[in-house]
């Protein structure tokens, strides 16, 4: 019951945005959303998420994961329940919010939970690969899934389904998981500056380049954002620096094995967001598919990111964790380039970019993770763990804040209007384009950091063997 409860928590986590996509233009048209509204549909989500999963992890480090885990889980069955009466795109916009710190409140306990419920690191081993690798199917069927659903369903279906997991979740942590010890509580104080102050810069680096488009470069608005983004980030430094009891230890973050390990997490997460958002709008939208069709369009990328773990182990045992680990970061961003350059050609190269990506992130989600918790102290994981997972939807929602962005600026008129003239479909064309192009800059510019920074780790840390590092269903 414990195992099966903790995996609806993670399959929520990795399900939830990547079966909305492919509702999207449903959503835009029945909503009448524009185009920022559509972005932020799913942006909200990963921007709440990504900000407050830090100050989440350190919260039920010291009032207990369980219990904090428990919350998170039934405020998100009500926050689900909500999307059956929502009538505007900005009520969706909140009931995402209300899902993204749900989630914050359920992910950085889970594998914690799940060490507690075995002695022998082998059942651990294996029980975290189990709770992984439903979350990896959730994430690799969502689009597919998505887009058979709505060929029969209303779309509100796909954010109820959240419900039944919900529910499942919450019977499986309470049943089979004890209630958390008051012995095993973190007890120092809370950084509740730095809790806010980081989650307020990220949220409005995110919100900038929409204010931005939405008021232009000559209003005050778009730049006292970046400014106070400027700002909050310089106090956030400090503060982390002489806090005694910081929510982030930077001398942790600093180190070669831990920086470079979240550099390919974020480039992964840019690279995925803005991909799957793209796509979704590109097959349906410009090419005029059905949701059913775009969903078989997306096959490709659900036959990588399900078949392709059975290489990981044979790839990390062949060129270490190091180099598997800046290779696969470079693929995803290869398939990224190919997208931006050569989706307007033909769904063979759509289909290209789906496949390099998925193959890239399927191999780094397993080996920058690992390399972030290789680099940090025992008794450090569950933080590096939240790390990892902050990297990824914060730069999830940078892609898709980067890409609607871009979209938004260039595009005249309704996006999810039913038919487009030639000039908006040359637009659109144009703006996926420059939108692929700038997130390929940007994922790579993560890389090379990641690799000039995983060049500095030590003998040690670089020879340490494969079969320790990586577990062996992995």
């Amino acid at each position: 019951m414990a195992l099966a409860g903790l995996s609806a928590v993670f399959l929520f986590e990795m399900l939830d945005n990547s079966i909305l996509n492919v509702a999207l233009p449903t959503i835009g048209r029945e909503l009448q959303a524009s185009t920022t509204a559509l972005q932020w549909v799913t942006g909200s989500y990963a921007v709440v998420f990504g900000g407050l999963m830090l100050a989440f992890g350190a919260i039920a480090d010291r009032f207990g994961r369980r219990r904090i885990m428990l919350i998170g889980l039934a405020l998100l069955g009500v926050a689900s329940l909500a999307t059956a009466f929502v009538t505007t795109a900005e009520q969706l916009i909140a009931v995402r919010v209300a899902m993204g710190v749900a989630a914050a409140m359920t992910t950085p306990g889970s594998m914690a939970l799940a060490f507690r419920l075995f002695d022998e690191d082998g059942l651990r081993v294996r029980a975290t690969t189990l709770i992984s690798t439903v979350g990896l199917v959730g994430l690799a069927i969502g689009p597919t899934a998505g887009g058979f659903v709505l060929a029969i369903a209303p779309w509100q279906v796909l954010l109820l389904v959240n419900v039944p997991i919900a529910a499942l979740a919450i019977i499986g942590v309470r049943t089979g998981i004890a209630a958390d010890n008051a012995a095993d509580r973190h007890r120092d104080s809370l950084d509740i500056a730095g809790a806010v102050l980081g989650t307020a810069t990220i949220v409005l680096a995110l919100v900038a380049p929409t204010l931005f488009v939405n008021q232009g470069a000559r209003s005050w608005a778009p730049w006292a954002t970046t400014a106070a983004v400027a700002a909050g980030a310089t106090l956030f430094v400090l503060r982390e620096r002489s806090a005694r009891y910081p929510l982030l230890d930077l001398k942790l973050v600093a180190h070669p094995l831990v920086a470079s390990g979240l550099a390919f997490k974020a480039a992964a997460g840019l690279a995925t967001a803005g991909l799957g958002y793209m796509v979704t709008l590109q097959l349906q939208l410009d090419w005029g598919w059905t949701p059913a069709l775009a969903a078989i369009g997306m096959l490709p990328q659900v036959v990588v990111l399900i078949a392709g773990g059975a290489l990981i182990r044979p790839l990390m045992q062949r060129v270490g964790l190091e180099r598997a680990a800046w290779l696969s970061a470079a693929t995803v961003v290869f398939g990224l380039a190919v997208y931006g350059l050569l989706s307007r050609f033909g769904y063979v190269w759509v289909a290209v970019a789906l496949v390099l990506v998925a193959a890239g992130m399927r191999v780094v989600g397993v080996v920058a993770g690992t390399n972030v918790l290789r680099g940090l102290p025992s008794s450090r994981t569950t933080i590096g763990a939240a790390l990892t997972d902050t990297a990824t939807e914060v730069t999830s929602g940078a892609g898709i804040a980067v890409t609607g962005t871009i979209l938004a600026a260039l595009f005249t008129g309704d996006i999810a209007t039913s038919s487009w003239s030639p000039q908006q479909t040359n637009e659109f064309r144009e703006a996926v384009t420059i939108a692929g192009l700038t997130l390929t800059a940007v994922a790579a510019a993560l890389v090379g950091w990641g690799i000039v920074r995983a060049r500095r780790v030590t003998k040690h840390e670089a020879t340490t063997p494969v079969a320790e590092a990586i577990p062996e269903h992995a």
